[in-house]
């Protein structure tokens, strides 16, 4: 790959910037964590940058609310692993419900430098899901991960993709987006372009999950210098193109019908089937451990139509279709359907039995 030759120095100046807000930051989450972090510089400076990413896109979401909802502040939330001697997270989530109907950006990560029988050292996450109240606006889901296996090279993942409901809308801002990816990905946007399609289709709907999708899998080019340019860079593009969208939206259709809120509604049935039935990231977290169940799944939108949803079991193979069955057994039998806390805890606990009886290898 080649770089930038721009990239360090701006990256160093952006480093910097955010350095100074993340420590403030961590300096009071120390106080309400016992989180231990890995010990590796790698891992370190990863999360470092992670968060630095996390506080900006709050700090954008905080401002929108300022200047288009109630003002209200996002609200953030610890988890620990293992009481925090093997890691955890915070995310921050969206209490402006005039703006967001669901709102979260977290970073995690999780380390086991003390554990012989494990083949992951340590491994870091920044995610981000946006769904708006408006359904004239696309959701946004990002998520960046660091992974450093025993003995191994650290290598990234890196995903983006934009999630409209209302599809007869989206091609303009299909195409800011899809811009912004190419200008910051260069010669790597084919690669990711096709991963990204391939990982968010939903076979048995015969459509994809979103309007634009970017996955690129282990990313290890150049020095470790480069590469954290390269994932700043990219994600700050993404984060700044997605608040101008947010914003134009906003100013141009800032009210919308019932029937417009009902194709958001339908719109986000689909986004949950994929969630729990398909994305292998959601499944292999939740496999991984049961202590951030409500992080991994607050990517989730806050309602959905179950009568919906039921429609699609008849095209599933056995055994998904069992998966599908079980998740409207944990769902309330109203529409909308609401998908609270305790909800997703019922079901992240039927996703992690359901792959227990069916491993994902046998399917």
């Amino acid at each position: 790959m080649v770089v930038n030759n721009s990239f360090p120095s701006v990256f160093y100046q952006n480093e910097i910037k955010l350095a100074v807000i993340y420590a403030i930051i961590s300096q009071k989450s120390r106080l309400l964590s016992m989180k231990i972090s890995a010990q590796s510089e790698e891992a370190k400076e990863v999360n470092l940058l992670f968060s630095g990413l996390q506080v900006y896109f709050v700090s954008k979401l905080n401002a929108l609310a300022l200047q288009f909802g109630e003002g209200k502040s996002c609200k953030s939330v610890i988890w620990e692993c293992d009481k925090g001697k093997h890691g955890g997270g915070k995310r921050y989530e969206a209490r402006d419900k005039s703006l967001f109907n669901q709102a979260s950006i977290g970073v995690s990560e999780i380390h086991y430098e003390d554990k012989k029988e494990k083949t992951l050292e340590s491994g870091s996450v920044c995610s981000a899901t946006i769904h708006p109240e408006n359904p004239h606006v696309p959701s946004l889901h990002f998520s960046v991960s660091w992974e450093k296996m025993k003995e191994e090279k650290g290598c990234w993942h890196l995903m983006a993709d934009l999630n409209p409901s209302i599809l007869n809308e989206a091609t303009l801002d299909q195409n800011i987006f899809c811009e912004t990816l190419k200008k910051a990905t260069g010669k790597l946007y084919d690669d990711g372009s096709v991963q990204g399609d391939t990982y968010f289709n939903i076979p048995v709907l015969r459509r994809h999950r979103g309007v634009l999708h970017y996955y690129l899998e282990n990313y290890c080019s150049g020095s470790f210098e480069e590469q954290k340019a390269f994932v700043l860079a990219f994600y700050e593009s993404i984060i700044d193109c997605y608040i101008s969208i947010f914003s134009a939206k906003l100013m141009l259709k800032s009210t919308y019908t019932e029937e417009k809120k009902e194709e958001q509604l339908a719109y986000h049935t689909l986004y949950l089937f994929q969630v729990l039935t398909e994305d292998r990231g959601t499944r292999s977290a939740l496999l991984e451990h049961d202590q951030n169940d409500i992080g991994i799944l607050a990517s989730l939108p806050s309602h959905i139509n179950r009568d919906i949803l039921s429609l699609w079991g008849e095209k599933m193979s056995v055994p998904q279709d069992l998966l599908l069955n079980q998740i409207l057994k944990v769902l309330p039998k109203v529409v909308p359907t609401p998908v609270d806390e305790k909800c997703k805890k019922l079901l992240a606990n039927t996703i992690r039995k359901h792959y227990k009886k069916y491993p994902i290898g046998n399917l």
